[in-house]
């Protein structure tokens, strides 16, 4: 999003200097079968087919409110408290229809399912106006930039930045293994039998499958989180200690009770076993090489499509996003597609159908599935900060956010992103 968080970071820390965008050439929503451009002005929205004549009057109400809408100005609120209102009583009072309402939602809030109806509405009127000043800074036909030679400058922007300040990068490392000490902090990470010391330890879930700690951390562990069952841990160390000189007793597993909301769970042997990460999904994901811009989207050489839920009669969303030689991510008349969603089923090409026939022709397609875990360990005791896996959105405002929360979580800081947007100016051409 040209307004977005990820643009404001990047103009925070300056690495614009390095990176220049393009913007996408449109934005498009599924609906009814059909791929249809997400109006960009007043004449689009007009001659749109996503809505009836009388359809378009409510809307038009509706997105006035939005427009007009200030956090701080009660008289903007029309007598509604939207951390209140849900965003299914907001929409009910404009009378929209469940077309305009998927469109609102998915195209225009990009929320990524339908659980946001039941939520206080703010969040989704404050996506909206996100949309709409994206939109405005580029007075184009989409509210998204593109860098140009592809997302692989946006790392390397930063590993230049981080150089200039004394950072050092060691790259193409196999097998990184995060060590720990004996009360479970964090020391380092080995590779290749070289240790790089360190206080904390910054990575994503495939880094920390799980950790291991002793026994007498037990006591601790069970006590400092709600719920644990301290008598348990009691009762099972004395036990221990009666027996063999305290050595581990064969096949003996005890159960710490009412943990499984922690990443506490279970002692095994004399180990206190836990883990760093927990599976929270699968993403199906699609790549495809062709030779022509994606059919119906005006011969767009960049796009975004969003296929909303109801739509498809799914539980998630799904995306489609292409990009060309335009973009310089490939030889001159390529185009590259990625269509991905929440994984529902093991048969990824079956589920990206819905996605993949809006392509047309296609030279290769490649398919991957992959987990998604989220973090459920306590950085306070092991200096790790663990990422999010990378969900199924192609606009990564959900990536900057969870970006952004590990940054207050490493520095106790919140970073200001009230920048000055004209700063990116020289990148946007």
């Amino acid at each position: 999003m040209a307004n977005g968080n990820l643009v404001r970071v990047l103009i925070h820390t300056d690495v614009t200097k390095y990176l220049y965008f393009k913007a996408v050439d449109g934005s498009f929503v599924y609906n009814k079968s059909k791929v249809h451009k997400v109006p960009s002005n007043d004449m689009e929205a007009l001659k749109s087919p996503l809505m009836g004549i009388f359809e378009k009057r409510r809307a038009r109400k509706f997105f006035i409110y939005v427009q007009d809408y200030n956090e701080n100005d009660p008289k903007t609120h029309d007598g509604m408290d939207l951390t209140r209102v849900t965003t299914r009583e907001l929409i009910a009072k404009f009378g929209l229809d469940d077309n305009t309402i998927d469109f609102i939602g998915h195209a225009l809030a990009l929320h990524r399912d339908d659980h946001y109806l039941n939520e206080p509405a703010l969040d989704t009127v404050k996506r909206m106006k996100l949309y709409a000043e994206s939109l405005a800074r580029f007075q184009g036909g989409s509210p998204y930039i593109y860098p140009l030679y592809g997302l692989g400058e946006l790392p390397q922007a930063f590993a230049r930045l981080s150089a200039v300040y004394g950072g050092t990068y060691m790259l193409n490392k196999p097998e990184c293994k995060v060590e720990f000490d004996e009360e479970g902090k964090v020391v380092g990470v080995t590779s290749e039998g070289e240790t790089a010391k360190c206080k904390k330890v910054v990575c994503d879930p495939s880094y920390l499958p799980g950790k291991q700690h002793k026994l007498q951390l037990c006591l601790q562990w069970l006590s400092a989180f709600h719920g644990g069952d301290l008598r348990l841990g009691l009762k099972w160390r004395r036990g221990i200690e009666r027996r063999n000189g305290g050595r581990r007793p064969r096949n003996r597993t005890v159960i710490c009770a009412n943990l499984e909301q922690n990443s506490y769970h279970y002692i095994k042997g004399i180990k206190l076993i836990f883990r760093a990460v927990r599976k929270v999904g699968r993403v199906a994901r699609a790549i495809a090489i062709m030779s022509h811009p994606i059919p119906s989207t005006n011969d767009s050489h960049s796009v975004q499509v969003i296929l909303p839920q109801k739509q498809l009669g799914r539980k998630s969303d799904m995306y489609l996003f292409c990009c060309s030689y335009t973009h310089n991510v490939a030889p001159k008349g390529k185009f590259i597609a990625f269509v991905s969603t929440e994984a529902e089923t093991d048969q990824p090409a079956i589920e990206l159908k819905p996605g993949i026939d809006l392509l047309g022709p296609v030279d290769e397609i490649f398919f991957d599935m992959y987990d998604r875990y989220e973090p459920v360990n306590e950085p306070s005791l092991d200096n790790c900060f663990i990422s999010t896996s990378y969900d199924p959105t192609t606009h990564f405002e959900s990536t900057v956010v969870d970006v952004l929360n590990m940054y207050t979580l490493i520095t106790g800081k919140v970073v200001d992103l009230s920048v000055d947007l004209s700063a990116a100016s020289a990148a946007e051409e």
